[in-house]
């Protein structure tokens, strides 16, 4: 037996287990570098047929069916892919919302029927048909539909859409002697005819439009109104000057592109 110290271990055989472990773990290192080495640059083993063919059908490309194998629910996705890639669309924009166009109201289809070119356009927030005019047809349309019995213009106005866009000129127009015989004659079932026409001008120039004093008296001051505020003139109005600025005002204070002045300095005060 080997001697021990004071502890009760024995030094030497200690000493010599460390030396050992060490050593095989040293020689397994070289073992698993030699093994790394000789596997990254020796010859590596030839497959045989069959993984051959396995890894050649998983790299070939997959090939397009003939026309005749594929069916015909193929053929209509792929026909609808291709419409959808020709018009510039994609997926996403098949479920957006498609603005619908409003149906034509009764007048409308009356302007129509009679030969005018007339845009039928949303009715207002009570529910009044609302119809697109070209200014040049305006004083014709106007006519036609006072003879059909509108024959009182309850208001006339315009507004500016925005800077650099259109100014837009409306007319509301009532079939008020029809209503008026209706309340006579069953009032529980009289129900007032309505229509409001809407013309869009360009602000670049003089806008123009032909007056509707001839067709309606109270056109008068609208009109005028309508020219002071937004520089619209009005081809065949008796009067045509300023109705609420000074004759001498410079520019249109309701559009929205006006620059209001820092002084006004008032001319023929007396």
């Amino acid at each position: 037996m080997s001697e021990m110290n004071n502890q009760g271990q024995v030094p030497q055989n200690s000493d010599l287990m460390k030396n050992s472990s060490s050593s095989e773990a040293s020689n397994d290192k070289e073992i698993k570098t030699s093994e790394i080495a000789s596997s990254s640059t020796g010859p590596k083993p030839i497959p045989s047929d069959n993984a051959q063919q396995d890894q050649q059908e998983l790299v070939e490309p997959i090939q397009a069916k003939p026309s005749s194998q594929i069916s015909a629910s193929e053929q209509s996705v792929k026909a609808g892919s291709t419409t959808q890639k020709s018009a510039g669309l994609t997926t996403k924009d098949s479920s957006a919302p498609v603005p619908a166009v409003p149906d034509s109201g009764p007048v409308s289809q009356l302007l129509q029927q009679q030969g005018f070119d007339c845009t039928t356009l949303d009715p207002d927030h009570l529910g009044v048909e609302m119809i697109g005019i070209e200014p040049q047809f305006l004083q014709a349309v106007a006519s036609a539909l006072k003879a059909d019995g509108f024959d009182h213009l309850q208001c006339q106005g315009g507004y500016d859409e925005g800077p650099g866009l259109q100014l837009v000129c409306f007319y509301h127009l009532v079939a008020m002697a029809e209503w008026a015989e209706q309340q006579l004659a069953d009032p529980s079932h009289a129900k007032l005819r309505e229509v409001r026409l809407k013309v869009f001008l360009s602000r670049e120039g003089t806008p123009t439009l032909p007056s509707l004093y001839s067709l309606f008296r109270g056109a008068d001051w609208q009109e005028r109104e309508t020219f002071d505020m937004f520089g619209i003139n009005f081809d065949g109005h008796p009067h045509p000057k300023r109705l609420l600025m000074p004759e001498d005002w410079k520019g249109w204070p309701l559009r929205k592109d006006y620059v209001q002045p820092d002084f006004y300095e008032m001319q023929d005060a007396y």
